[in-house]
């Protein structure tokens, strides 16, 4: 008897262990955003976004009785960068990702790398940090302008990736190709700085907001670099040719032994969502950020200029989703 007691407790338990966590599992809903490297600020990014919602939502679960609204949860793992994010979305797998400027209008307008593939459902939700692109190049090399890649092993960036595409864009405005290295590579922006301090590379382009570790890696090892300018009539010719493109200059000191400022162009990263995203959603993850906005901004250095005014408006192409005007307007920020 006290043998079928003890299984049938154990049953028991097991069937409430399973009740329990099913409707664990019903009560909240899973999101994705789509980030970048491990080591840029699109992953974190991603994962401040994400620290924000649930923040919000441990402080709602004190005021309101049990079962009255919809727990999300969101995870932000690292991917391949703006381009991938885009095309993820579109393809229902994330409901948010970040996204250069440039990429977010070529994507929604059907131009350079989203030709024949326009995605009009593509919506924007807010900008975050500015983003030079920069090319670094190690010491040795003696590299000082974009002419003196010439020759050299250079990282042009994954595919699908907006550090790919922005210099792919920078070099057809120089007139040139992969020929015009002595060899190119394809790693990520996680892999690059690890070539370069090995001394596998010559110089590698990258769009991410400053101050950055990797980059501050990049500038301590044996590799000993510094970013370049980029400067000139052709670069003038892009800036002056985008909307979403505007000079940038990285102040000297940022980086150790950084002794003169970078001169160069850049874009915003933005965040972005599809029109097949609830309203309710999209509402609740704008109204995590702006609600908890000095607590957003210290996640990272390059949020600390960061103001709301600008975020709604400043390099987004795309139109806002319906769910971010809907905050924006309750907050008198619209």
């Amino acid at each position: 008897m006290k043998k079928i007691i003890t299984s049938l407790s154990s049953a028991l338990l097991i069937l409430f262990a399973s009740m329990s966590l099913t409707t664990v599992a019903k009560s909240a809903e899973f999101f994705t955003i789509g980030t970048g490297g491990p080591t840029g600020v699109y992953f974190q990014t991603g994962n401040a976004i994400c620290k924000m919602l649930h923040k919000s939502a441990i402080s709602a679960d004190h005021g309101r009785k049990k079962g009255t609204a919809k727990a999300y949860r969101c995870t932000a793992p690292s991917t391949g960068g703006s381009n991938y994010n885009i095309g993820q979305i579109a393809a229902g797998e994330f409901q948010f990702g970040v996204a250069q400027s440039d990429w977010q209008y070529h994507a929604v307008n059907g131009s350079s790398k989203w030709e024949g593939k326009q995605y009009s459902d593509l919506r924007a939700v807010f900008s975050v940090h500015n983003e030079p692109f920069q090319i670094w190049a190690r010491k040795k090399a003696k590299i000082k302008n974009f002419s003196d890649l010439e020759g050299k092993v250079v990282n042009i960036g994954n595919p699908g990736s907006g550090q790919r595409g922005t210099m792919e864009e920078l070099m057809k405005a120089m007139g040139v190709d992969n020929s015009f290295f002595k060899s190119t590579t394809e790693l990520t922006s996680s892999e690059q700085v690890k070539a370069l301090c090995d001394g596998k590379i010559d110089a590698f382009g990258y769009s991410v907001g400053f101050p950055n570790g990797a980059m501050e890696q990049a500038a301590t090892c044996a590799a000993k670099a510094s970013p370049i300018n980029l400067t000139g009539p052709e670069v003038q010719g892009l800036i002056d040719g985008a909307d979403y493109y505007a000079q940038a200059i990285i102040p000297k000191g940022t980086y150790t032994k950084q002794k003169k400022d970078a001169t160069t162009f850049g874009v915003k990263a933005t965040v972005v969502t599809s029109a097949d995203v609830s309203e309710e959603l999209v509402y609740l993850v704008v109204k995590a950020v702006m609600e908890n906005f000095d607590d957003f901004k210290k996640q990272h250095p390059a949020f600390g200029f960061l103001e709301k005014k600008n975020m709604i408006k400043d390099g987004l192409s795309a139109p806002l989703h319906p769910g971010a005007i809907k905050y924006y307007k309750e907050a008198g920020l619209m």
